[in-house]
């Protein structure tokens, strides 16, 4: 049922707030169900870890390094007493995610999901569009779309389907589900001296993505997007460190992020502490679009 009428109006109470008055329990997961992508390292990883610790059971994606990501979720396990396990999925396949979800992590976590974050994303490294053969670039541009925005876009259909059943019968537990795909800064702004028109597109439309998805799932879930700066993790290692002392002549403070400093952002949006925000666009910069 929408929440918007023909007119455009929204319907009034839709929503609740926590019945809770202090801030830091509503920070908790504890009992909760994350699935998170593209977690075999870097960000996704530090998210992961910052679930775990507090307090939920966390399903982590990988595309093919099974035995990092089997690791991983081994020391999640260890250092934080939840359940971890990692899977093998493909986010550009929708059979793929949906079988994934459904047969396999919902049976194995409680038959729950409460947060999903949407992190798998790859780099265009190929330079100007225009340079180089039309058939590479044109591969190359789909394999980024199929990726970042497919990708996203079949998460986000079938953990939404999870979230508004699970509000629908009532699950114990559940208050609303929280839908976070990772974006960037670069769906904002246009990137220099690196040239990568094709990412920044696939980063737009998850932004603008994740805000629709805000407005249409008002009362079962909320949508939101966390667009980090540069961060220091396998994605731009591609770029030389002329490069790089160009970002850091651009940002405020100087340096690269630690994927470890953006986990405050995914747990506050995972989180009931954020239950009045969705549709929003989290810069974690550096301070890069200030200026």
């Amino acid at each position: 049922m929408s929440h918007v009428s023909p007119a455009g109006l929204f319907a009034h109470d839709s929503t609740a707030p926590p019945k809770a008055n202090r801030v830091l329990p509503l920070f908790s997961l504890a009992g909760k169900t994350a699935i998170v992508t593209g977690a075999t390292a870097g960000i996704g990883l530090a998210v992961a870890q910052g679930f775990a610790e507090a307090g939920a059971n966390v399903a982590i994606w990988y595309n093919s390094k099974k035995d990092q990501a089997e690791a991983a979720a081994a020391e999640i396990e260890k250092d934080y007493g939840v359940k971890c396990k990692a899977y093998q999925v493909n986010v550009a396949s929708f059979p793929t995610v949906s079988s994934a979800i459904n047969d396999q992590i919902l049976p194995e976590f409680n038959s729950r999901l409460d947060v999903f974050v949407a992190n798998s994303g790859i780099a265009w490294e190929d330079g100007p569009m225009l340079d180089g053969p039309a058939e590479d670039r044109m591969k190359r541009y789909k394999q980024i779309i199929d990726t970042n925005l497919d990708g996203t876009f079949f998460c986000a259909r079938v953990a939404g389907e999870i979230f508004r059943r699970q509000k629908q019968e009532g699950l114990q537990g559940f208050t609303y589900g929280s839908f976070i795909a990772t974006a960037s800064m670069s769906g904002s702004i246009v990137n220099v001296p690196q040239l990568q028109t094709a990412y920044n597109a696939s980063k737009a439309g998850v932004i603008h993505l994740v805000k629709s998805l805000a407005v249409e799932w008002v009362g079962f879930a909320r949508a939101n997007t966390v667009s980090p700066g540069y961060i220091i993790t396998e994605i731009s290692k591609f770029c030389d460190e002329g490069t790089k002392k160009a970002w850091r002549d651009k940002i405020p403070m100087g340096r690269e992020g630690e994927p470890n400093e953006l986990k405050g952002a995914y747990l506050y949006l995972a989180s009931d502490a954020a239950s009045y925000t969705t549709g929003l666009d989290l810069v974690v910069d550096g301070g890069y679009c200030a200026p």
